[in-house]
């Protein structure tokens, strides 16, 4: 059994939490933002999360850890929890990092990077100071180990992060390498793109089945359209790119390897192809359409290449964008979800264009009268401007934008 810590956006944890469960997954904890779960059941009342300091995991567990990152789509990294523990002084801190067995996790010549602090409600609160003491002791568990007084550093790149809340000491290793939300499949993003996790959390949050028909009138680089695609087909989102474990001491040699690639297998096959979804996207601008249409390509041809290595030649339908104004929009069926992420000010170039937008999109609700509507902006006076209240509204953090999902039921 390991223990693992997913960072999201602040507001999904439940989100990411009830993936975790799908995926056969322990939940042990939430706090704004991040997620602690397990590979086995434990108890959800330890906060110590009966942490073996840094032991390398059986093959199961390597397994394990390899499809969170494979698999999960509303979590922005998998961190592995090496160390859990009291901390109120430096003393304690060095001794405890050293402690951790960071050996059987590198090779000798890598560059360990403590990347992030953080720290709140704690005796410890210089982050800089965190940061230098933990680097120190981890070289210095490093150097007894391997009978080495310097370290090369000119491998590949290992990052670690240490949180301190409450007096509790977190320390984790990143897994993931590239944030996940990196699928693969977008090379360009068009003009401040919603990031694909926050895409998928937009999809949970809504409720959205693959049977129920699905546009986004403001698709831009077709992030929405692809990740519904890619949900409702099953398809794992990590399947077109590799992760940092990958430059791990565990994760080397044949049996990694093997194991690597039966995760892989696996996800192959449990994609479904022999479902009806309907996913379409329109944007104005027909450049940011062609780029929309690229992306989606590659997504779908990264599962395509996935079906082929375990023998399945299927196809998998693209999502069917067109270039066309919301305001010349018309509904093609009778229910369905409209989920969007329209221009914010910065990107129209001032708050009153927004609203002004806004305003005008009231339009859809006569266009696509018996749909589900979900809009996200970080402009608040969007309730206002689009001339009716939400039903529900979901403030979501990701990254440092503050933004609203404003969901509209049918009536």
């Amino acid at each position: 059994m390991v223990t693992l810590a997913a960072p999201c956006a602040i507001g999904a944890e439940k989100v990411l939490s009830n993936e975790l469960i799908k995926l056969g997954f322990f939940p042990i904890s939430q706090a704004p933002g991040r997620v602690v779960f397990s590979t086995a059941n434990q108890d959800s009342g330890d906060q110590n999360y009966s942490v073996p300091m840094g032991q390398i995991p059986a093959a199961e567990d390597l397994a394990a850890i390899y499809r969170a990152n494979l698999c999960i789509r509303t979590a922005d990294r998998i961190y592995l929890v090496m160390a859990s523990f009291p901390c109120r002084d430096f003393d304690t801190l060095f001794d405890q990092v050293k402690a951790i067995e960071w050996q059987g996790w590198f090779k000798k010549d890598v560059r360990v990077v403590v990347d992030k602090v953080r720290t709140h409600q704690s005796v410890l609160s210089s982050e800089n100071s965190i940061q230098s003491i933990s680097h120190k002791a981890i070289y210095s568990r490093l150097g007894d180990a391997w009978h080495m007084s310097t370290l090369p550093e000119t491998g590949d790149r290992a990052s670690v992060r240490i949180y301190i809340e409450s007096n509790q000491a977190l320390v984790l290793l990143d897994l993931s390498g590239m944030p996940l939300h990196r699928r693969g499949y977008r090379t360009a993003g068009g003009e401040a793109p919603i990031r694909e996790t926050l895409a998928a959390i937009l999809l949970h949050l809504m409720n959205w089945r693959r049977k129920i028909p699905l546009h986004d009138a403001f698709c831009g680089s077709g992030t929405i359209p692809i990740e519904a695609v890619l949900y409702a087909y099953n398809i794992a989102p990590g399947l077109g790119r590799r992760f940092g474990l990958e430059d791990l001491a565990p994760y080397q040699g044949e049996n990694a390897l093997s194991l690597i690639s039966k995760e892989k297998e696996t996800a192959a096959l449990a994609i479904k192809t022999d479902c009806l979804v309907r996913v379409t996207g329109s944007d104005i601008d027909q450049k940011i359409l062609l780029s929309a249409q690229g992306n989606a390509e590659r997504a779908c041809s990264i599962a395509g290449r996935a079906l082929q290595v375990v023998g399945r030649d299927s196809r998998i339908p693209r999502p069917d964008f067109v270039q066309a104004s919301f305001s010349d929009l018309a509904a093609p069926f009778p229910e369905g979800l409209l989920l969007s992420n329209p221009p914010y000010g910065e990107r129209l170039g001032d708050n009153d264009s927004a609203l002004a937008l806004y305003s005008s999109m009231s339009s859809l609700l006569d266009a696509f009268q018996g749909w589900d509507f979900g809009f996200i902006t970080n402009n608040q006076a969007f309730e206002q401007a689009f001339g009716r209240k939400a039903t529900k509204k979901r403030p979501l953090r990701s990254g440092n934008l503050e933004t609203c999902l404003y969901q509209y039921k049918k009536e």
